[in-house]
């Protein structure tokens, strides 16, 4: 069930964690991994939901900021049953690092330059991030990223939403083994 066996997830304290996930514009698959993410925790009937706290997504990339998510991104979380989710866009923060458990990147090029972005950011010392690929919870044994849908099409956000749903719900059973499921 694990994404890969190197990959061991533990929250560093009791408390509720908080979770980010990262592309470039923050209009198209980290806002569907939120979107899908929040659908999971942010029930009342989740098991998960005294568990998790904040959850957002950003970009590393400012070309977005302020917009709302792609249509298309909006259409693939509504056809299931994804209704109530709101989005602006903004920009990857150096407080990020501090203020979030998680940070997933959609792929490697966002997790390079969540790397370089972190390394200069101020206080770096003082991250508490744990900053990975989200597709190290594939659930296949192997890495996935999630290709940028933008300029492809339709397929292509079905094909997102389904690795952030499957991402998610294996984060969440490995980083909550003792955690039953819903009924």
């Amino acid at each position: 069930m694990s994404g890969t066996a190197a990959t061991s997830v533990t929250p560093a304290d009791p408390q509720k964690i908080s979770v980010l996930f990262v592309c470039l514009g923050n209009i198209c698959r980290s806002t569907m991994a939120e979107g899908v993410f929040r659908s999971i925790v942010k029930d009342k009937s989740s098991p998960y939901y005294n568990l998790i706290g904040k959850v957002d997504s950003c970009g590393t990339g400012g070309y977005h900021i302020g917009d709302e998510p792609d249509s298309r991104t909006m259409s693939t979380l509504e056809d299931n049953g994804i209704t109530n989710y709101v989005h602006s866009a903004r920009r990857l923060r150096d407080s990020d690092f501090r203020e979030f458990d998680y940070i997933f990147a959609m792929d490697n090029g966002n997790l390079a330059d969540l790397g370089r972005w972190k390394s200069r950011s101020k206080n770096s010392s003082s991250s508490k991030a744990q900053v990975m690929l989200f597709g190290e919870f594939s659930g296949t044994g192997k890495k996935e990223v999630v290709q940028d849908p933008y300029y492809v099409g339709r397929d292509a956000f079905e094909k997102a939403f389904e690795q952030c749903k499957r991402f998610s719900t294996n984060f969440l059973q490995q980083t909550f083994p003792d955690v039953t499921k819903a009924a």
